[in-house]
């Protein structure tokens, strides 16, 4: 029988917070994970973060060692506050030789590292090696720089408002024999099934990923080839925002040296060719209430709009989020051939900051049926340190629902250049994505409202970092 409502129309996977797949192995108290890391053959902790260039840094801790880090009063390693100025062989200025910090683990975030056989991968948080003195809440060992913490932040004021999400990412990259020429290892083009000859290169490397990344307890939906030479796609499930974003740096991690194993290079560039189709980072973010609704409820949504069938609370999410995304590109696309992708017609995110039902050529798509949906922020590229993109997002987003904002920016089912401008303004179509990152760079500089939500000295730390990298 076929639906006779919108309402009764469902397709896909209901995806949950209480059914997002956590990783196991990190759960128990400090015995019980050494026992289990002992017993599973791991030799070796790979203690990891991700900079705020995106680069995945590590100190690597035989596991006796390790065993021994946990049985201190207050364990982690010491690391040099220089760490986040680190600019490829640069210190950004801001940042100065003297100071350090602690990086303490996350033995919730532990994985098996099916990329390097004996090894496990765990995140951690940056403190303050002595509390400090906050103007509220007293003394504290949080630093205002840490990536993770910064997220978690943000993720902890969302349930204070009664909002939770789920975050899951589409990782695009291409496979190269060679870079200097760039040489794909393939010319397949979208989905077809020769990227997957059995015995070539490609097919062999992408299983092997696939197969490590199911050792490391991330939930794998599927792989697929994209349109540009070499390029493929690994879709994984949805989790909570910290362990997306953590999951999302295991990935990456998984598929560079899994394939630097074959001989290929993986590359998370946003546009290898300049003919076909760039390489992004696309996050798939559902807002949800929580089971225990707030102390403090935000206003109601006016909800007049009755031309989506969004919730309250993502139209409120969505219209802040889309009022502020020229402001968030330099921490979700950070890199001067981030722009490259800022184009109209190219099934990328075009260059306004619009929405769209199933559009592929807008900045924020909304997909998922009536009661599942979620929005694919197409913003994002695999250049951008996640916890950092993820925040930012979120972040503005819950302006939206902290003031209980109307969704006033109308879907557009085309490419918003090809809309009259009388046709732009009626939908309320204004903003304009910023078309390098300079430009994008120099807007964020000028906004109070980006250093309110991610706080002024993460915003100065992480823009002087950003124009050295850029320089």
């Amino acid at each position: 029988m076929a639906p006779t409502s919108t309402s009764e129309v469902a397709f896909g996977l209901r995806h949950l917070p209480v059914s997002a797949k956590l990783p196991t192995l990190g759960r128990g108290d400090v015995v019980r994970v050494i026992r289990s890391l002992d017993e599973l053959g791991i030799r070796y902790i790979r203690f990891q973060w991700v900079d705020y260039t995106n680069i995945s840094r590590s100190r690597i801790i035989p596991l006796p060692a390790f065993s021994e880090l946990l049985g201190a009063s207050r364990p982690g390693l010491g690391i040099g506050r220089a760490s986040f100025g680190i600019a490829g062989s640069s210190l950004a200025p801001g940042f100065s030789p003297t100071g350090e910090c602690l990086h303490t683990p996350d033995l919730s975030s532990i994985r098996l590292c099916g990329y390097a056989p004996g090894h496990a991968s765990l995140m951690g948080w940056f403190e303050e090696k002595l509390p400090i003195q906050k103007q509220v809440g007293g003394d504290a060992l949080e630093m205002s720089l840490c990536p993770r913490g910064l997220l978690k932040g943000i993720v902890n004021k969302g349930h204070a408002l009664g909002v939770e999400f789920l975050v899951g990412f589409e990782t695009e990259f291409v496979l190269l024999k060679t870079t200097q020429p760039i040489r794909a290892v393939n010319d397949a083009t979208w989905s077809a099934s020769c990227a997957f000859s059995p015995g070539s290169d490609a097919a062999e490397c992408l299983e092997e990923i696939a197969d490590a990344l199911r050792t490391g307890e991330i939930e794998l939906v599927m792989y697929h080839s994209k349109a540009a030479p070499g390029q493929y796609e690994v879709v994984t499930g949805p989790l909570p925002p910290l362990e997306a974003t953590d999951a999302v740096a295991f990935t990456r991690e998984t598929i560079v040296n899994i394939a630097a194993k074959h001989g290929l290079r993986a590359t998370f560039a946003p546009r290898v060719y300049a003919d076909s189709t760039g390489t992004a980072a696309h996050s798939h973010i559902s807002i949800r209430p929580t089971a225990q609704p707030p102390a403090n409820p935000p206003p109601v949504n006016p909800n007049t709009n009755k031309d989506t069938t969004m919730t309250l609370l993502e139209r409120s999410f969505l219209q802040s989020l889309l009022e502020n995304l020229p402001s968030s590109t330099v921490f979700t696309m950070p890199t001067a051939t981030s722009y490259d992708r800022v184009q109209d017609g190219i099934w990328s995110c075009g260059t306004y900051a619009c929405w769209g039902e199933d559009n592929n050529d807008v900045a924020i798509r909304l997909t998922g049926p009536p009661g599942s949906h979620h929005l694919e922020v197409r913003t994002i590229d695999g250049t951008a340190n996640p916890h950092i993109a993820i925040a930012t997002v979120l972040g503005l987003g819950l302006i939206g629902v902290q003031k209980g904002l109307e969704l006033k920016i109308g879907a557009t089912d085309r490419p918003a250049v090809l809309l009259s401008a009388e046709e732009r303004t009626k939908k309320g179509i204004v903003g304009h994505l910023h078309r390098t990152l300079s430009a994008a760079r120099d807007a964020t500089r000028k906004d109070a409202t980006i250093s309110d939500v991610l706080g002024q000295e993460f915003v100065q730390a992480y823009l002087s970092v950003n124009e050295v990298r850029d320089h």
